[in-house]
């Protein structure tokens, strides 16, 4: 099978959540596979790689929870352009993995461009965003054949915006000037402004190969 699986999952949320600038409703807890197509995704595999992304989550949330009270939302820019990628990247290292944030409108273009996948995995969120389906059960993976008889998960996570996110993305006019300086000088090519609450902001996105569990 060279596309084995398109799974998309309603599943009750567990207790995680990050009401920052990267926020994302509560992380899902492990779905009943019923497709028979799906017996070669072990429900470990999914589970440690939710938990993956459930883990750049916290600590990104962490350090800007840390950073905004200390010093304000213009500092967390630069946690959100520097802090986030090292994290991500020392995921990817720990766990043999490809750990990221993608975004419907691109903030950092060094992090933040969804490739084919994801963004079918977007459109995804996007559409049952739009069914009234709740932000934490916006979950979507799929299981990939890449030659020689192995596999990969590729898993996202949807991120959708809180009332604290349209701080720094929510309409310019509406982002106090030194705060929008910052973001214009951090990202001149900056597209993530102008979201909502209850809009869907990107994913976190994991691919990894299935022999990692």
């Amino acid at each position: 099978m060279s596309m084995a699986i398109v799974r998309t999952a309603l599943m009750r949320p567990i207790r995680a959540s990050v009401a920052l600038s990267a926020a994302i409703a509560g992380f899902a807890a492990a779905p009943a596979v019923a497709d028979t197509a799906a017996a070669d995704l072990q429900p470990a595999a999914l589970e440690s790689t939710r938990a993956i992304a459930n883990e750049l989550v916290t600590q990104l949330g962490q350090k800007l929870k840390g950073t905004i009270a200390s010093d304000g939302p213009v500092a967390a820019v630069g946690v959100c352009k520097e802090v986030a990628p090292a994290i991500a990247k020392s995921l990817s290292i720990r766990h043999g993995a490809q750990v990221s944030r993608v975004g419907t409108r691109v903030r950092n273009a060094s992090m933040g461009v969804p490739n084919g996948w994801q963004k079918d995995a977007l459109a995804d969120f996007d559409a049952r965003l739009a069914k009234g389906e709740k932000p934490a059960d916006l979950e979507y993976w799929k299981v990939v054949d890449t030659g020689n008889g192995n596999q990969e998960l590729r898993y996202a996570k949807a991120i959708v915006t809180q009332q604290l996110c349209v701080t720094c993305h929510g309409k310019p006019e509406d982002i106090p000037a030194p705060l929008m300086e910052k973001i214009r000088a951090e990202y001149p090519h900056d597209q993530a402004t102008g979201y909502s609450v209850g809009q869907l902001r990107g994913a976190v996105v994991v691919t990894r190969p299935l022999n990692a569990d």
